[in-house]
């Protein structure tokens, strides 16, 4: 079995990730192994399941990646887990288009065939609320909304009005609700927060969140939805097929509170295709490990610590040094930024980084780019051949700017047209884009193959 619920609100802002971390927190302080995953691309609410079940948190995302695809990686994930939840994305219908359920919550609902949990926002309202619930039963009969958790209530009668209305009305439980200011708000998704995850700032507000669901949710009717939740047969074996017993090349992973943004499967495909991969720490100063094939440095915060970033002189020299020498390196976001010549602040403040990329970094007040991407490459790089396509994400609040004209790594692809993004050079892939290996296997074999060329040439 594979006990398991979504978790779908009905409208961004709702509270699905402060009920998600709740329930995951009061059902793990039960004894219950719990996996948490996260319906999209985004990064930030993952590291919250992550910090409370100590399991990594998974994207399931059916636009990036291909149905048996998205199976595989939630029955990867779940296995040992006694229940499995699943935060889902904006509102439980919104996804790629307004006149289907492509990229939505509730297409991920239908496609691991789990019951949902919808929660609603009842701020203002009673009776209405069962025509809320009623609608999104009856947009799609085919998606299973078993239960409904209340937010936002007034008073535990506002909740009990609310409760009468939707249960006479919709036929499925109301498992509990918040009161207003029965819990902190969740902290913004600001880009300082995953650092403050990793600290441990954030473990008295995750407990604390636990208490209050425990008290307020009925947590054995929500396992008991869980459990009617059919096997899970998964016909993929991306993950597993891949697997060399024999480790050909070590690859090294920038791996700290600055560089820490990485979707699961991309290492695991990397180890599948034949890597040993060895974490280091820029942040904290560390060189490069010793005999390295390849260099993968993915997105995070370095903005938060470009001072520390800064003064760490020699650590910088090492990788410019290494990848003018051939080092095989992928850098996403935040690594594309710290290859860069600088780093410019909201303050005002500039700080040196590695320098290999010709351009600088400012950040921004606001977001200067958020969405899905569909890449092609320009070149025959480490990751695509020429030609070759993938899927991925760009999410960040920075800008950059050369004042020379070099070779854009990416043609890429977004809702409003195309750009060209990104630096190359025959060993290195840098730009904004966070590519997600599933979505194109042949990336990591692609990197494999490019760090066994580099050992032959430098180790041979």
């Amino acid at each position: 079995m594979q006990p398991r619920i979504v978790i779908a609100g009905t409208g961004s802002g709702v509270g699905k990730t402060t009920l998600t971390v709740g329930l995951l927190a009061a059902l793990k302080k039960q004894g219950l192994v719990v996996q948490g995953f996260k319906c999209g691309p985004d990064y930030i609410d993952p590291s919250y399941h992550t910090a409370v079940t100590g399991r990594y948190s998974r994207n399931l995302d059916s636009w990036m990646l291909d149905e048996e695809v998205v199976k595989e990686i939630f029955v990867d994930a779940s296995r040992g887990a006694d229940v499995s939840i699943i935060e889902g994305v904006m509102g439980f219908y919104d996804g790629k288009s307004p006149k289907s359920n492509i990229g939505s919550t509730a297409e991920i609902s239908s496609l691991l065939d789990a019951p949902v949990i919808l929660v609603v926002n009842i701020a203002s309202m009673a009776r209405s609320a069962a025509a809320i619930v009623k609608g999104y039963q009856l947009l799609d009969e085919t998606v299973n909304v078993a239960g409904v958790i209340l937010n936002q209530a007034g008073s535990e009668g506002h909740y009990q009005l609310c409760k009468t209305a939707i249960e006479q009305e919709c036929h499925v439980p109301v498992l509990g609700f918040l009161e207003r200011g029965d819990v902190p708000a969740i902290p913004e998704r600001h880009l300082g927060l995953i650092p403050a995850i990793e600290r441990g700032e954030l473990d008295s507000f995750f407990d604390q969140l636990g208490a209050v669901i425990a008290k307020r949710v009925d947590l054995e009717a929500f396992v008991r939805i869980a459990n009617q939740s059919p096997d899970i047969e998964s016909t993929g074996n991306l993950l597993t097929a891949a697997t060399k017993q024999t480790k050909e090349v070590k690859i090294a992973i920038a791996q700290d509170a600055a560089f820490n943004f990485y979707y699961q499967e991309n290492l695991k495909l990397l180890e599948g295709a034949g890597a040993t991969l060895v974490y280091f720490s820029p942040l904290a100063g560390e060189s490069l490990p010793k005999d390295v094939d390849g260099l993968y440095i993915g997105g995070g915060f370095p903005e938060e610590f470009a001072d520390e970033l800064s003064q760490h002189v020699d650590v910088k020299r090492e990788i410019k040094e290494s990848i003018k020498a051939g080092l095989p390196t992928l850098a996403e976001c935040g690594g594309y930024m710290f290859l860069a010549e600088s780093i410019t602040t909201t303050s005002g403040d500039t700080y040196p980084m590695v320098g290999v990329v010709p351009g600088v970094v400012e950040m921004q007040e606001r977001l200067a780019a958020l969405g899905y991407r569909d890449v092609t490459a320009n070149h025959e790089t480490v990751i695509l051949k020429k030609g070759e396509q993938a899927r991925g994400h760009e999410f960040h609040y920075s800008t950059f700017s050369s004042k020379q004209e070099f070779p854009a790594v990416y043609e890429v692809k977004a809702l409003r047209g195309t750009k060209q993004e990104g630096y190359y050079l025959p060993n290195l892939v840098a730009g904004y884009t966070h590519l997600h290996f599933a979505s194109n296997p042949n990336m990591a074999n692609h990197f494999v193959e490019a760090c066994l060329n580099f050992r032959g040439t430098n180790h041979g």
